[in-house]
């Protein structure tokens, strides 16, 4: 049996996109802390301002995702990362141009978090779309394992950097990493030397016109939504992310005013909470190969969302080994399921339907992410902090049932390609005309 790590560590092109991702995973955490407190210290904008800020960035995920997701799949996904690095390296870069020359308003930062939000809705999901013509299909875990390696390495790290250079240079100045992180991603990006066709639509190749853009968005939510597999991994993560986000978005106000916690020791609780998500992205492979693929998924979820537990269960006694332990589990459990459910997804789908694919994977499980934040603070305005914590945490754990109730928990391992995946279903469907209830291999 082929070594598939020692495959990825001599793959020259897989290692420039790993190094690229790398270097804007670490830029972009001093972009995160330094934003919102250009807005805050420099600006002196209200908190909300502060939260508009926020909404700016995140709006671009729900207005153009499923759109970049067509656009994903009619282009070369190169180019695409190409120019999302370069354009979101020039809209930082703006910010500490402005700063310098004393005319940086409020309304910078929100064009520069929206301009920002739409170039990243492109880069990533032609990124999640790019890897799987770039590496074997056999390789997707370990490729998707190594890239969640960078984004936990800059996690840990990544907050300590920002804010040694926010004390030492002022937020929008150190935003100019940030941009010049970007940079070097592109770089890295322009040196992969894989050739990538140009995509040809399947009725363009057969002389007929191509099909509209809502067509396109169209086709790929019905793939999602039809889909045997891939309709339950929506289902699952929608669920954790709405009861999760619910948790995560009175969290802090907990911690504070409830247990009475500093914010050093809160900084503190995060940092060794966030060695969790390193030790997924390092032990996922091997899971996945040992355990097999449908049962990692469903370990995933099921340890993150008994990680949101110790949350309701703290005490003021007991809060700093509660909290850290719910870091632990939660980013361990996190990084297995997304690590195996995404490269799942992306060996099973045909090459014309990654972009859409991703986009509407995305929509779909990043919508309820705003529903969970407003009902989070809804709740707990109305009916307390820890009551509605509790909820989150009991709620997060219905997300396992879409998985361990369908086929997801059968899978046994990637799939060598939808070729494989379509000759599989073509089997299942026979031995289901046959009267036979069992489910194939």
């Amino acid at each position: 049996m082929t070594d598939t790590r020692r495959s990825l560590w001599r793959h020259p092109d897989f290692l420039r996109l790993w190094t690229a991702e790398s270097i804007s995973q670490v830029g972009t955490q001093v972009t995160q802390l330094a934003l919102p407190l250009a807005a805050i210290v420099v600006l002196d904008a209200s908190p909300f301002e502060v939260a508009l800020l926020g909404t700016f960035e995140f709006l671009p995920f729900i207005l153009l995702g499923l759109p970049a997701g067509v656009w994903v799949d009619r282009l070369r996904r190169r180019p695409i990362l190409i120019a999302g690095d370069l354009g979101r390296a020039v809209a930082l870069g703006s910010i500490p141009v402005a700063y310098v020359l004393d005319g940086l308003t409020i309304w910078q930062l929100y064009v520069v978090g929206f301009a920002v939000g739409c170039l990243t809705v492109f880069f990533d999901i032609a990124y999640q779309s790019y890897l799987p013509s770039l590496v074997g299909r056999d390789d997707l875990v370990e490729g998707n394992a190594k890239l969640e390696i960078s984004r936990s390495g800059a996690g840990l790290v990544g907050p300590t950097i920002a804010g040694v250079l926010i004390e030492w240079l002022s937020a929008p100045i150190a935003i100019l990493v940030d941009s010049l992180s970007y940079l070097g991603s592109a770089l890295f990006v322009l040196l992969i030397r894989r050739p990538e066709p140009r995509p040809v639509h399947p009725d363009v190749a057969a002389g007929r016109e191509r099909p509209g853009m809502r067509q396109d968005v169209a086709e790929g939510i019905r793939y999602v939504v039809g889909h045997r597999y891939l309709r339950w991994i929506a289902l699952s993560t929608a669920t954790s992310n709405l009861f999760s986000t619910m948790v995560f978005a009175i969290l802090l106000v907990y911690l504070v005013r409830q247990l009475g916690m500093s914010a050093g020791v809160i900084g503190v609780i995060f940092a060794i909470g966030n060695i969790g998500f390193l030790l997924g992205a390092l032990i996922t492979t091997r899971l996945t190969r040992r355990i097999r693929l449908g049962p990692a998924i469903v370990l995933g979820a099921t340890v993150s969302s008994l990680g949101l537990l110790f949350i309701p269960l703290a005490t003021a006694e007991t809060a700093f080994a509660f909290l850290v332990a719910e870091g632990l589990l939660f980013g361990f459990g996190s990084v297995v399921y997304n690590v195996s459910q995404v490269s799942f997804r992306q060996a099973i789908t045909p090459e014309r339907m990654q972009g859409r694919m991703n986009a509407s994977m995305r929509f779909i499980v990043w919508g309820t992410i705003p529903i969970g934040s407003i009902v989070g603070g809804a709740l707990g305005t109305t009916i307390g902090l820890l009551p509605t914590i509790w909820i989150g945490a009991v709620g997060g754990l219905l997300s396992i049932l879409p998985l361990v109730l369908t086929p997801v928990r059968k899978l046994r391992a990637i799939p060598s390609g939808p070729d494989e995946y379509a000759a599989l279903e073509d089997a299942r469907q026979a031995l289901a005309a046959g009267g036979i209830g069992r489910e194939a291999p």
